[in-house]
């Protein structure tokens, strides 16, 4: 293939197209057009970053594949959104993905910004076996408190699931009631697969609720802050109170910061 008749438009595609050897790579790179050398950077700076994508992934499938090496082909995995915030429910979430499938920039929904939540919640959505989620409301979480408003939701969204789980992966929770093997993982979120789908899965359906919740009580900035004492919520708490969803056990609402 003589590179040099073509113009930097045909080279592009080229690179697209997926067939490219080390001798095409090696003969753009030496090509004098400035345009082609760049494009030539361009294709090999994408190339390392997918392996260091696919081998990032990999890393977080290790705890899916030792359930999938004891014969568990259905793993769950497990986490929840909200725990945090002053206002609302905690969402809790469990999903099951195919087996051995990687999901190219899935993440801790932490990590995430809003735009890939969303991307990535769509994905997950669409390729995932089961998915559900549980809220469970600002009055559970006064009166039982946070932590077990959290573990009663996270055994419920596990119960929801339309395919029995083999194996279930938890975010740091401890859900000793299984009675499937199950491993609870610190920041389980960063380092699984299945656990990072359902922080998705849980942070985006809280967001949502949060925003629903800012068009019943615009005064409180919901959609901005989702919940959390923030400067702007605080304030906003100070000037106009609680709202009935937000949680009373919590500091400041509990000891009255807010008056």
């Amino acid at each position: 293939m003589d590179i040099s008749r073509m113009n930097s438009k045909q080279i592009a595609m080229l690179l697209a197209s997926g067939d490219v050897t080390s001798e095409l790579i090696t003969e753009i790179k030496a090509d004098s057009r400035i345009t082609v050398k760049r494009l030539a950077a361009r294709y090999l700076q994408q190339q390392d970053a997918a392996k260091k994508e696919k081998i990032r992934l990999e890393a977080m499938y290790e705890y899916e594949r030792s359930f999938l090496a004891q014969g568990c082909q259905m793993i769950a995995g497990v986490d929840e959104a909200g725990r945090g915030p002053l206002v609302g429910p905690v969402v809790t979430a469990a999903v099951i993905l195919p087996p051995n499938l990687l999901i190219k920039g899935i993440n801790d929904s932490k990590k995430l910004s809003a735009k890939q939540r969303e991307e990535l919640f769509h994905i997950i959505s669409e390729k995932a076996l089961a998915i559900s989620y549980t809220e469970v409301s600002a009055a559970t979480i006064d009166r039982i408190n946070i932590y077990q408003a959290t573990v009663a939701g996270m055994y419920e969204s596990i119960k929801q699931l339309t395919i029995a789980p083999e194996a279930v992966l938890i975010d740091a929770v401890p859900l000793n009631k299984l009675t499937v093997p199950s491993q609870s993982i610190i920041k389980g979120d960063a380092l699984s697969q299945a656990i990072a789908a359902a922080s998705i899965i849980a942070k985006v359906t809280r967001d949502r609720l949060m925003d629903k919740l800012d068009e019943e009580y615009p005064q409180y900035g919901f959609a901005r802050h989702k919940g959390y004492g923030t400067k702007e919520h605080l304030e906003a708490i100070k000037k106009y109170g609680p709202c009935p969803q937000h949680r009373q056990t919590f500091a400041p609402i509990k000891f009255g910061g807010y008056s």
